[in-house]
């Protein structure tokens, strides 16, 4: 089968996931959970606006190395608090940007998403199996990133949830554009 013929299931899936994705943050609005206000916000900016931090991810306490994680004034920081891992982003608000990049992305997975069914499947696969390998390769790229940011960026654990279940909705929305704009053998 060729791959032209998935571009169709590729791009809908992604204006789909898009407008699902927007469902989920501005009218279900359970995302509101995720992040939380840090007490006493102007101290804490204040003190972060004085160090001039270029964009990029910090650590605190920070170690250059694993033998320096083992130092006893390290140990006593860790133990003392906070530890905390601090996003900075440019300063402005670019939610273009942000929101063309969600694209990219969502055209990244449905992409993926083609690209391993054309490869497993053909044309007259039955509808379950297009449903079950299209929805399980956007379940894999939506989801499966945040296990590795509860695991080492300290994301929530009730974040990850929230955002599997945005990784199911999406899924099963891919699936069914899939299986719906499947080229017939």
């Amino acid at each position: 089968m060729p791959f032209g013929t998935l571009w169709l299931p590729v791009v809908v899936s992604t204006v789909g996931v898009f407008l699902a994705s927007f469902l989920v943050h501005m009218v279900l609005k359970y995302h509101k959970a995720d992040v939380k206000q840090l007490p006493n916000e102007e101290g804490v900016r204040d003190a972060l606006g004085k160090g001039t931090l270029p964009p990029g991810q910090y650590m605190t306490p920070y170690c250059v190395d694993h033998k320096q994680m083992k130092e006893p004034a390290i140990q006593e920081k860790f133990k003392k608090g906070p530890v905390a891992t601090v996003t900075v982003f440019p300063s402005g608000s670019d939610m273009g940007k942000h929101m063309a990049l969600w694209v990219g992305y969502c055209l990244l997975a449905s992409f993926t998403a083609a690209y391993i069914a054309r490869h497993t499947l053909s044309a007259a696969s039955p509808p379950m199996q297009i449903m079950q390998i299209t929805g399980a390769v956007a379940f894999v790229a939506y989801g499966y990133g945040n296990f590795v940011d509860s695991i080492w960026k300290g994301q929530p654990w009730s974040n990850t949830v929230r955002a599997l279940i945005d990784s199911l909705i999406y899924a099963i929305l891919t699936s069914i554009i899939f299986c719906w704009l499947w080229p017939k053998g």
